[in-house]
């Protein structure tokens, strides 16, 4: 007879699908910024600008995330970030005015889908998980290609035949499901439904766990301080704030009207998104075993370096599209094709590993809110270029020099993932290999 499933799954696959919900709405606004700009005649930096509130929200929401769950538990949390999401993204069908978008896709979808990001997966993950812990954080983290894989050709054939509205109603009506979802089978902790994290020994004492005292802002303020003077938090929210320029910022919200400019459908460019999702899948699943058993100082440095070089290729995939190669009998669509492939492999790849480097520098019981801020640099440097990119759009004619931009900026993230516990910086233990 087969063993029980350990409850810990059962929170481990709801949790994945809250983060796919949250993915999908993070990844509309790249549906949205052509029809939004035909419908109210807004510029792509107007757009941008909202979109850049939102991803800033998104990440600076994480460390006080951290700190409301640690005081009003998973659960609570997790059903009123949906709600909040589920009411910001359905209201966004009614406005008519720019400072609507702001209001409600900048700051109400902002603080919603920040609730239900990465430091979530992040406590999920190090609560309930002992073993295997980086695979179901690599999971967690790939879930976020999996909801473009799914929401974006499907919002894109929603956008097209429809309209706009119907394709944010559909995320909407998503997220309430989902919030029901949570409801019924998300627990605080292991203890709460009598067992001990999966794969934790037999021996440890199984014993309730009080909630955090004091205000959730102090919480999680006080973790900054204290971060602010270690070095390892430095280089790994230093590196982590080029992992989201170069990811949700710039590919995420720019590459479909950077395909448009060059006359690219768009549910052609979504395609593009969903096959990056695809790859990115694999490739950040196995990111998650691989920080399970390597150095993952040279992880994050082989993946900052890989993805700089292809973001530098990416201008010249763009000149491959109508070079002329489809009269050789090479599809004109050859060198997105590779991009989207070899950047997909490696699109969130670097959460893994720094989630456990952040994990084995400041504790399993403090993660979240150290891991909140490293967090919120990332959304801080995806807000950055979001705007940044839309805004170099309208003044050079194209997206070239973002792209070169973001692809620099990889390659000094590689060298400084390096840096973390060489000569004055915080040495951080490295996980014994698996051979």
């Amino acid at each position: 007879m087969s063993k029980k499933i350990h409850y810990s799954w059962v929170v481990a696959a709801v949790t994945f699908l809250t983060l796919l919900i949250g993915a999908g709405a993070r990844a509309t606004p790249g549906i949205l910024m052509i029809p939004l700009g035909q419908e109210f005649g807004w510029s792509r930096a107007t757009i941008s600008l909202a979109v850049a509130i939102n991803i800033a929200l998104y990440g600076l929401m994480g460390p006080f995330s951290a700190g409301l769950i640690e005081r009003f538990g998973l659960r609570r949390c997790m059903v009123a970030a949906l709600l909040i999401l589920a009411s910001g993204i359905g209201l966004t069908t009614q406005m008519h005015q720019v400072w609507q978008l702001i209001v409600l896709w900048g700051i109400v979808v902002g603080v919603g889908s920040g609730m239900t990001a990465l430091v979530l997966a992040a406590v999920v993950s190090t609560r309930w998980f002992t073993a295997k812990r980086g695979t179901v954080m690599g999971a967690f983290s790939a879930s976020t290609a999996t909801g473009q894989l799914i929401f974006l050709p499907v919002l894109a054939h929603l956008a097209v035949g429809y309209g706009w509205r119907a394709a944010t109603l559909t995320v909407a009506a998503a997220a309430l499901v989902m919030a029901v979802v949570v409801a019924i089978f998300i627990r605080n902790r292991p203890v709460d439904v009598g067992l001990r994290p999966y794969g934790e020994s037999e021996d440890t004492p199984l014993e309730p766990i009080r909630p955090a005292a004091g205000s959730p802002f102090k919480l999680a303020i006080d973790a900054l301080f204290r971060g602010l003077k270690t070095p390892v938090f430095w280089l790994l929210a230093g590196t982590f704030f080029v992992c989201g320029a170069s990811t949700n910022g710039l590919i995420q919200t720019h590459l479909i009207p950077a395909c448009a400019d060059q006359g690219i459908p768009e549910i052609t460019a979504a395609g593009l998104l969903a096959m990056m999702g695809l790859f990115d899948f694999a490739g950040t699943t196995l990111s998650g075993w691989l920080s399970d058993r390597w150095d993952n100082r040279k992880l994050l440095a082989w993946y900052y370096g890989l993805r700089g070089l292809s973001l530098l290729y990416l201008p010249y995939a763009f000149g491959l599209v109508y070079s002329g190669l489809a009269d050789y009998g090479v599809s004109p669509f050859y060198g997105l094709g590779v991009f989207a492939i070899f950047y997909g492999l490696d699109w969130i790849a670097t959460v893994p590993p720094t989630v456990r480097l952040a994990t084995q520098a400041f504790g399993k019981e403090q993660v979240g809110l150290y891991f909140g801020w490293i967090s919120a640099s990332h959304q801080l440097g995806a807000a950055g270029i979001a705007f940044a990119a839309g805004v170099l759009r309208v003044e050079m004619g194209s997206y070239r020099t973002a792209f070169l931009v973001a692809g620099v900026l990889c390659m000094a993230a590689a060298g400084m993932a390096l840096m973390i516990g060489r000569g004055r910086f915080i040495a951080v233990p490295q996980p014994a290999s698996a051979g």
